[in-house]
């Protein structure tokens, strides 16, 4: 039975360090005093590197405190973890969902870990499924889900047990505008109704601003602990102006119509697996020096399109030239003109920074001196010097993020393609990202990307948005937002609108 005022987490002076072997101490959180009260949501906020994934993982008894004391649910974790792990659920970045099972199969995999009677199942099973919008989904694999989906039932699974704390680590990061408010509405109506105490990591303003409480988390200290109103000041003073002004001015909407020579070309472009159409008959161009935003909730077709134009996907059929090839007859002459960052980084963590360089370096063809050469100015560039012997496993995401477009840039191509190349990074690093997007335009090289912040569409010139492998608009920020009547709202709003009313349309047909 839950207290009704005993708080659900509580800390005082706790602290956690680590010690890699042959390698200095690293102290990750440094005498936090706080508590999480019962029955609400608390946000925990902070740039990479901040602590927040080990202040989670020490209240889910994962880890072992160095000094200080940790209540969880009324019971010191460090003395009774079984008591305290058995009354909460951890939702970590990578939640394991088995990719080769069923939505219900996995379902069914967590209720027998936790241990939940048959006849439980019967009724909870349904209910969860109804709360997720995952019931016409049972037998699909989990492999097969969109991003949005794979993290409703992650957060399914966590709540088969229902526990009277949920721990979350990023939930929604690489999720869509859409999965992210339904997956908030599942929180607010759990705290709300089940009286669920709920932690949630985020990188995200607009989701701490959605609970009672945010903990503000820097350099393993609390700046700050209140209301989101309370504790926006010092948010300022850690991420500096807000991302969603970063060098406003210097993205300056160009309208469609401008004459300028086109870098991408794509006519009727289709791509079907089996009798499934991922992409259907999407004609744009891009025009060299353009930061180009490929948009869509996840399963929009936006991924398929995107490794289309990389040349990592044949089309099924339509045209599709690069950099003046066609990528039917010469994709290996197109890659040459190409620089890509995957979503995930493709970085080999267990080498440094700097072999990490002179790998990708020598599959691009760089001889010896010239890869030293564009070696030292990436470095340069991209403010790596100092971390240029770290492991890149060892790095933040933020310095993995930079660490990958140093690596992609260094033949210096003249596209240049990012998939969703934020996810998952604190503000203040998407906002020395954009920085280096603005640089790199300048400079006559075109950006393609992909992107779950729609406050980023606002940096792109101009934004092609697609659902179930349609087209649905192509245009500036501001003309988007002109043809939509919504010339004062965010690209938030206008995105989900847009989907929204097209849906509508695709149901009225149907």
């Amino acid at each position: 039975m839950r207290g009704k005022t005993a708080p659900a987490v509580e800390a005082t002076a706790l602290v956690k360090t680590f010690t890699p072997k042959n390698a200095r101490t690293v102290t990750a959180l440094r005498g936090l005093d706080f508590s999480v009260s019962a029955g609400e949501l608390t946000a925990l906020v902070g740039p990479d590197g901040a602590g927040k994934t080990t202040l989670l993982r020490l209240i889910a008894g994962l880890l072992d405190k160095t000094a200080g004391n940790l209540l969880v649910l009324g019971h010191d974790v460090a003395k009774e973890p079984q008591k305290v792990q058995s009354r909460l659920s951890y939702m970590p970045q990578k939640f394991g969902l088995y990719e080769d099972l069923t939505v219900k199969e996995n379902m069914q995999l967590y209720a027998d870990l936790h241990g939940i009677a048959q006849e439980e199942r019967l009724t909870r099973f349904p209910r969860l499924l109804h709360m997720t919008g995952l019931a016409p989904f049972t037998g699909r694999l989990a492999g097969n889900l969109s991003g949005g989906m794979k993290q409703k039932l992650g957060l399914l699974c966590t709540l088969v047990r229902s526990p009277d704390l949920l721990l979350l680590d990023e939930p929604t990061a690489g999720v869509d505008p859409l999965s992210r408010r339904e997956l908030w509405e599942i929180l607010q109506e759990q705290a709300r109704e089940a009286r669920l105490s709920v932690l949630c990591a985020t990188a995200y303003m607009s989701e701490a601003a959605l609970c009672q409480k945010v903990i503000l988390l820097d350099r393993g200290r609390i700046l700050a602990a209140g209301t989101p109103d309370e504790v926006r000041r010092p948010l300022h003073s850690i991420f500096g102006t807000s991302p969603t002004s970063v060098a406003q001015a210097q993205f300056e909407d160009t309208a469609s119509g401008e004459k300028r020579s086109a870098i991408i070309e794509v006519r009727d472009l289709v791509k079907k697996f089996g009798d499934f159409t991922a992409v259907n008959n999407t004609s744009f161009q891009v025009y060299q020096g353009e930061v180009f935003g490929l948009l869509g909730p996840n399963g929009a077709g936006k991924t398929t399109t995107f490794r289309m134009l990389c040349g990592l996907l044949p089309a099924t059929s339509g045209k599709l030239r690069v950099a003046g090839v066609d990528l039917a007859c010469a994709r290996t002459e197109a890659r040459a003109q190409i620089g890509y960052v995957a979503q995930k980084f493709s970085l080999y963590q267990n080498l440094t920074a700097l072999e990490n360089l002179r790998f990708f370096g020598g599959i691009y063809g760089l001889r010896p001196k010239a890869l030293a050469a564009r070696i030292e100015a990436v470095l340069a560039e991209f403010d790596l010097k100092e971390r240029k012997n770290d492991r890149a496993g060892d790095l933040p995401g933020g310095y993995k993020q930079r660490l990958a477009m140093a690596a992609a840039l260094l033949h210096e191509p003249p596209l240049l393609f990012l998939d969703e190349p934020t996810s998952g990074i604190d503000p203040r690093a998407r906002r020395l990202f954009w920085q280096k997007i603005d640089a790199l335009s300048k400079r006559g090289t075109t950006v393609i990307i992909t992107t779950h912040f729609m406050e980023e569409a606002e940096y792109c010139t101009r934004i092609l948005i697609q659902d179930h492998g349609t087209m649905l608009v192509l245009g500036s920020p501001a003309e988007i937002r002109a043809r939509m009547k919504m010339p004062a709202a965010d690209m938030n709003d206008v995105f989900i609108s847009i989907v929204e009313e097209a849906r509508k349309r695709e149901e009225a047909i149907r």
